[in-house]
C-alpha cells in the first residue's frame, strides 16, 4: 500500500502510530481492539453533552479534536477472520453522535458510556479510509 508507520508506546494519548506514504505525506492512527462484540467510548470524548437535572443532551461534536486521526476498529475473531474498519475521527463523531441517545441515563445520570457494533460500521470496512487519507483524499 506504499504506506509506512512507527508505533508510540502509549505516550502520544491521542494516536498509536504515525504512518506516512513514500513522499512523505504523514497521518497519525488510532487503534482499538475487541474480542467481544463492541468498542466502548466515553461519548464526551467525541461528543458536546450538556447534562442538566440529571437528563443528557447531545449538543453536537466536541470541538477542539484533530478530526483528520484515522482509526482502525479491529474486531479480533480467529486466525485469518479477524475484521476492521478504517473511519476518521470526524467518523467516528458521527457515528456515535447518531448512536448515542442521551437522555436520562437509568444507573448513573452522569454517564457518558456508549458502544459501537461492528453492525453500526457499514461502509468501513478494510482499508478505503486509511488509504483515501493516504492520498490526501480526505
Amino acid at each position: 500500500m506504499d504506506i509506512i508507520a512507527t508505533p508510540f508506546s502509549g505516550n502520544v494519548p491521542q494516536f498509536d502510530l504515525l504512518a506516512s506514504t513514500q513522499t512523505g505525506s504523514a497521518f497519525p492512527v488510532q487503534v482499538k481492539a475487541i474480542n467481544g462484540p463492541s468498542w466502548q467510548f466515553n461519548a464526551a470524548s467525541f461528543l458536546q453533552i450538556e447534562i442538566k437535572d440529571d437528563y443528557q443532551t447531545v449538543l453536537g461534536p466536541r470541538q477542539g479534536i484533530d478530526q483528520s486521526i484515522v482509526c482502525v476498529l479491529v474486531l479480533l475473531r480467529s486466525a485469518g477472520t479477524d475484521a476492521f474498519y478504517t473511519l476518521t475521527v470526524a467518523d467516528l463523531q458521527e457515528l456515535l453522535r447518531q448512536h448515542y441517545k442521551g437522555g436520562r441515563r437509568p444507573k448513573n445520570p452522569q454517564s457518558t458510556h456508549c458502544a459501537l457494533w461492528p453492525k453500526h460500521l457499514a461502509g468501513f470496512e478494510g482499508w478505503a479510509a486509511l488509504l483515501k487519507r493516504a492520498h490526501g483524499e480526505a
